[in-house]
């Protein structure tokens, strides 16, 4: 038999083991549970996938990310070694033809979600298979205490008594001690080794920057480093907009997120991955599965959710062990931003019943009744007929999703779809022709900025609004423009589709799941209250804070952050920019912008001082972001 780093040199074409790599592999080749805490960019995917080569028979690969999955699959195929992924679309009928492949096609690895367990009948044609080994990613959602816990996962444990034979590895970026703890108990780890990687990353210099101009800040940023770069943002809009600006303002940026066709996605990221483009602006849904080991820097212009994704998504600068910089725009009213964002769009256990009931009547599913039919479902006119929420509706849907109650298309895609396919002088053109349109196209272009890139998802009740029209008037102009060759246009007629898993039975069901509601919701308000904790302490080193989140002791200070930069700020330079800065505002109020364009110091000198004179109060910010000293 071939050893590990045999196997590695041979389909991975690398000579050495990442740290902690070989110590699991020959757990899981002598036949233990074992349980991996590696950091981004440890590679824990090499972890399973080795020995799963060396053993005969199939790895069973438990994964809730169906685009890592088919990522995965086809690297895997690239090198020659057998690979399947039940994600979500396949029929009975296909899932059944699938697992025969596994059985009788010398398949080496098979992939499937945690919710797939749930059908007994797959788990019945499991058996038939030779598994040699199960790994369970993003093991950490098996907890109630994790930052993503799907009740699916707690079906795993059951796969014991069925491959007494097959150990256990789970695998996990990012876990607190008391999620480790959890997940060893929750998936019936028999005396597992453990293997764990320090959180600490030295290179990466985490910043925490305050900045009313954030685009000016980014600017400032880009220049500095120019070198690879991801700027994470919340939503696909913001994605449009943050690269166009950096476009007009001279740097090369792309842009990715879950709504565009694949087909862009790949454009957009071989633009980046071949430093075409310096710069990639992009939601969550990038990173997953992504090694580009020299990005400089990342930086997010919103506060995250929680310090979990922040600091996965911060990882992926410095693979290359050089230093890098992970940097979070910072403003007061940030925390505010995040509590309405995060928090405020929870819903309750009533407002989930309610959700539920209705999504019930409005599909005319009887009391009972539903188990296994699939719905079309507009999540738009649903919203408005019962006047929901759209956001806190989504996240009752999506709680219902996870809890397995339901099953939702993978993703929500808006019922219109549109992109401009000439010239804007040639709108302007138009718009001239026909004055009549031109309060519908303006108020698509005002808020859909990237609608010359790429198609975009059009919010019609938004547009109908702001163009004081109807929803009708706007679909029959969008179909004109389209006929006249200005714009690609799509519709559809539903935007997404639900699968009920079991029978409606209203307060029944959702007396069942609501402790999980609670625990959910208890769980996001921690998480959130840390991250705020982390933006605004000021006396504490940033990778510290980092680590004693993650249960890591640590003394001594990373020496590279922005709480450790201030530190060693010479106090006669900080005296004479804070006393320049000061005799500036004695004058007239000002932004940062207007600061530093008079102030002829490094920006990190004037930020520094000005945030010494705000904690001394010798001056304030107003509601217009403008520095001003008070009347005493």
């Amino acid at each position: 038999m071939p050893t590990p780093v045999e196997i590695l040199r041979k389909y991975w074409h690398h000579d050495q083991f990442r740290p902690a790599q070989q110590e699991i592999i020959d757990a899981v080749l002598a036949g233990n549970d074992t349980f991996a805490i590696l950091p981004t960019g440890g590679g824990k995917s090499i972890c399973f996938q080795v020995p799963g080569i060396m053993k005969d028979g199939i790895c069973l690969v438990v994964s809730p990310l169906i685009a890592l999955m088919k990522d995965q699959v086809a690297n895997l195929e690239k090198i020659g070694v057998k690979a399947i992924a039940l994600t979500g679309g396949h029929s009975t009928d296909e899932i059944s033809d699938l697992l025969d492949n596994c059985q009788f096609g010398n398949y080496k690895f098979l992939y499937l979600s945690p919710e797939r367990l749930q059908a007994d009948w797959i788990v019945d044609r499991l058996k038939s298979l030779n598994i040699n080994l199960i790994a369970i990613d993003e093991a950490h959602c098996v907890s109630q205490w994790g930052h993503d816990f799907r009740p699916a996962y707690l079906k795993i444990a059951h796969l014991k008594a069925h491959f007494q034979n097959a150990p256990f590895l789970a695998l996990t970026a990012s876990a607190t001690n008391k999620v480790q703890e959890d997940v060893i108990l929750q998936l019936g780890l028999r005396n597992p080794e453990v293997f764990k990687r320090s959180f600490e990353r030295k290179n990466i210099a985490y910043m925490v920057v305050e900045a009313e101009d954030k685009l000016h800040r980014i600017g400032q940023i880009l220049k500095k480093n120019p070198a690879p770069s991801i700027i994470y943002v919340r939503n696909r809009k913001s994605c449009h907009d943050i690269a166009s600006q950096l476009q007009t303002l001279g740097f090369s940026a792309t842009f990715y997120h879950g709504g565009l066709h694949s087909s862009e996605k790949t454009k957009n990221m071989q633009s980046w991955m071949e430093e075409k483009s310096q710069v990639i602006v992009a939601t969550n849904a990038f990173g997953m599965g992504i090694d580009k080991a020299n990005v400089k820097t990342v930086i997010h212009i919103q506060l995250p959710e929680n310090i979990e994704n922040y600091y996965q998504e911060a990882g992926r600068a410095g693979r290359n062990d050089e230093k890098a910089f992970a940097i979070l725009l910072f403003s007061p009213s940030d925390p505010i931003q995040a509590q309405n964002q995060f928090i405020s769009v929870l819903p309750d256990k009533a407002f989930l019943t309610k959700v539920y009931v209705k999504l019930c009547n409005y599909l005319q599913i009887a009391y009972g009744e539903g188990i296994g039919e699939e719905y079309p479902l507009n999540l738009n006119h649903f919203c408005v007929l019962y006047q929901f929420p759209t956001l806190k509706a989504y996240n009752a849907l999506q709680f219902l999703d996870r809890q397995g109650i339901v099953s939702l298309s993978q993703e929500f895609s808006e019922k219109v779809s549109v992109q401009f396919v000439i010239e804007s002088k040639e709108v302007l053109r138009y718009m001239s022709l026909n004055p009549q349109d031109e309060p519908v196209i303006l108020a698509i272009l005002r808020n859909y900025t990237g609608i010359y890139d790429a198609p975009s998802a059009i919010n019609l009740s938004l547009i109908s609004k702001k163009a004081n029209t109807t929803d009708n008037a706007i679909l029959g102009l969008l179909k004109k423009l389209h006929e006249r060759g200005l714009i690609d246009y799509r519709a559809k007629g539903n935007d997404t589709t639900i699968i009920f898993n079991e029978v409606r039975e209203d307060e029944k069901t959702i007396n069942r799941i609501s402790k999980y509601l609670e625990n959910q919701n208890a769980q996001k308000v921690r998480q959130l209250e840390a991250v705020i904790a982390y933006v605004t302490d000021k006396k504490t080193c940033k990778s510290r804070l980092i680590l004693n989140y993650f249960g890591e002791k640590k003394t001594e200070d990373c020496g590279i952050c922005s709480y450790c930069i201030s530190k060693t700020k010479k106090s006669g330079s900080a005296v004479s920019v804070a006393a320049e800065i000061h005799g500036l505002l004695t004058q007239q109020a000002l932004t940062s912008r207007e600061i530093q364009n008079l102030v002829k110091h490094p920006s990190d000198d004037i930020i520094f001082a000005l945030q010494q004179l705000l904690d001394h109060h010798v001056i304030r910010i107003g509601s217009d972001n403008r520095y001003f000293i008070p009347k005493s």
